[in-house]
């Protein structure tokens, strides 16, 4: 265990087995069960929702407190949940129901959560759309779920609208914020403008059975190579995340020798700043449904500026910000020029892909105030899987946590067998909040999903405690003459250079080694540092054979999908043109 000198005096109070048995017990509020998922016995929480009408009608009792704010619009729970209720009154009307795929193509807005549990409520499956895909991408994604109804953005529908002859099951499109179009139905005229939700008649969902093992959200995972499958979660798993933040914040409340934080209808709203979109689950699951669960305000971005959000922090009196590690790391460097700890920031959480040990650091000098958070999930998980916080993550900076105590984490050689503690294997995972498999593919399936169990593709250790630490994955390690090389090991070594703010390690062609690291780094505003300054300050912290042999500067941030996950593909050329200019061992410039 590390010994971070901020760790404070008599750390830990209680130890982690003790603090876990301590919340899980009968009777506690994290107290877990054993039922059986799919045939397979697994550990839920008995205080979760069963469903996401559950998750709905606890919103519902925030009534009047703000839920959303977009710019100059703010809407009520109440607002929200009434308008989310038209509209699945109006699916239900037009014949959609259980089972049928209602598509959502938009941008973070209000009228999102609207739309997702609109569909919900009417026991249509959820299926979320990448916002930022092509029109040929939203028409795969169309045809591939076979969705019935379409409710898109103007941006969006003007994407698809050339395509719409390609989707034969489309029967039904809704737009907004967009000008008249006679191939699709305004938004408004079935929910009303944002403004006037909160005077919608306030009734009761569809009369519709629901079973926490019923499908009800279908996302699109965020690979960043090939076609994206249609990953199918069920309400429990989707319900199940909204336990994660609480559960940790508990824990760690009694590692410190104090009382568990307890819900109190009377203190201050708390806020967070959401710059993940919601069309992925960490922004869907681990964000929006968090809030519905909390009461807390959510302060959408209509787009990503690391200056205004802080101004928004500030004027929104946010008390959480985060995202993926890099729009962290974004945040605390445009703080620290700015000289703006934002006195009401009090948490800073990032997940969806590897965050350096350093960050740790950065987010400190930033935001004394702030505790750090970070976990590990994936799209196959409904988000968050792993987390932990505060001192918990001091001591264990290179970790993203140990799983949630609903989940299981098995770390396999390549022949299946487990690996003792320390040990480098696959990642298999296994919790109530898995998906159940891939959307009309029987076969993508079965290769990963078995007995309950989900192998993730990803290459970790766990310690004695079940701290998971993710070293890469299995497809993007390299092998240099037979020695192993971790990608993300070189990464975080690069990240922990004060001038390095992004960073990605990419094989570069060896005719007798095979393969040697190379990296594409991107530096601070500002900063003046040169390929072999880096590769020297590597040298002094990795062994000879995972000092990257090239080392490009690439000019802004690094080119990443929604998820947060660099585009490793887009960048593997940039080695072989850097090769035929100069054959140099490092180069610089992009």
């Amino acid at each position: 265990m590390s010994l971070d000198p901020r760790l404070p005096a008599g750390w830990p109070a209680l130890s982690f087995r003790e603090a876990e048995a301590r919340l899980t017990a009968p009777g506690a509020p994290f107290a877990i069960a054993t039922v059986p998922i799919r045939g397979v016995p697994t550990r839920i929480w008995t205080t979760a929702p069963p469903t996401l009408r559950d998750l709905f009608r606890i919103a519902q009792g925030h009534r009047d407190k703000t839920f959303v704010v977009y710019r100059d619009e703010r809407v009520t729970f109440a607002g929200f949940a009434r308008a989310a209720t038209a509209l699945a009154h109006a699916l239900a009307a037009a014949g959609i129901g259980k089972g049928d795929r209602v598509a959502i193509a938009l941008r973070n807005l209000p009228e999102w959560p609207v739309c997702y549990y609109g569909a919900l409520l009417a026991g249509a499956i959820a299926t979320p759309l990448n916002a930022w895909w092509t029109g040929p991408e939203l028409a795969y994604a169309l045809q591939h779920s076979g969705a019935r109804v379409l409710i898109a953005d103007g941006a969006r529908f003007e994407r698809i609208a050339p395509h719409l002859a390609e989707c034969p099951a489309l029967e039904r499109i809704f737009v907004t914020r967009m000008e008249p179009d006679d191939r699709a139905t305004p938004l408004s005229a079935v929910i009303g403008p944002v403004a006037d939700w909160a005077a919608l008649p306030d009734r009761s969902p569809p009369d519709i059975a629901l079973d926490p093992e019923d499908d009800a959200t279908l996302f699109y995972t965020s690979g960043t190579t090939g076609r994206p499958k249609g990953a199918v979660g069920t309400h429990r798993a989707a319900a199940t995340t909204v336990m994660a933040y609480p559960y940790s914040a508990s824990r760690s409340a009694l590692r410190r020798g104090e009382t568990p934080p307890r819900p109190d209808p009377s203190a201050p709203q708390r806020a967070a700043l959401l710059v993940i979109p919601l069309f992925h689950v960490t922004g869907c699951h681990a964000s929006l449904g968090a809030a519905l669960y909390g009461g807390h305000r959510l302060v959408m971005m209509h787009r990503w500026d690391a200056v205004e959000a802080l101004d928004l922090i500030d004027r929104e009196g946010c008390t959480g910000a985060g995202g993926v590690p890099t729009i962290a790391w974004q945040l605390a460097t445009a703080a620290r020029e700015a000289g703006r700890p934002l006195p009401s920031l009090e948490s800073v959480t990032y997940g969806g892909a590897p965050a350096a040990g350093d960050l740790v650091r950065a987010l400190g000098e930033a935001f004394p105030k702030a505790i750090p958070a970070t976990g590990w999930g994936m799209t196959e998980t409904s988000a968050t899987f792993t987390h932990h916080q505060g001192e918990d993550y001091l001591a264990h900076p290179e970790s993203c946590g140990p799983p949630l105590p609903v989940c299981e984490v098995r770390i396999l050689d390549p022949l299946g067998q487990d690996l003792p503690p320390g040990s480098v294997g696959e990642l298999c995972v296994k919790g109530p909040n898995l998906v159940r498999g891939y959307w009309d593919d029987p076969a993508a399936t079965a290769e990963v999903f078995s007995e309950g169990w989900l192998r993730t593709g990803d290459l970790a250790r766990a310690d004695d405690e079940s701290f998971l630490t993710i070293v890469d994955r299995i497809k993007d390690m390299l092998i240099r003459g037979g020695e192993n090389i971790y990608c993300c090991e070189v990464e975080n070594a690069l990240y922990a250079h004060p001038d390095v703010i992004d960073a990605v390690v990419l094989p570069v062609p060896h005719p007798t080694l095979g393969e040697e690291p190379g990296a594409i780094v991107a530096l601070a505003e500002g900063a003046r540092t040169g390929p072999e300054e880096i590769r020297a300050f590597a040298a002094e912290r990795l062994a000879a054979f995972k000092v990257p042999v090239r080392v490009v500067v690439w000019d802004g941030l690094l080119p990443r999908n929604p998820a947060g996950k660099i585009l490793r593909a887009s960048l593997r050329t940039v080695f072989a043109e850097t090769s035929a200019q100069n054959g140099s061992p490092s180069s610089s410039g992009r």
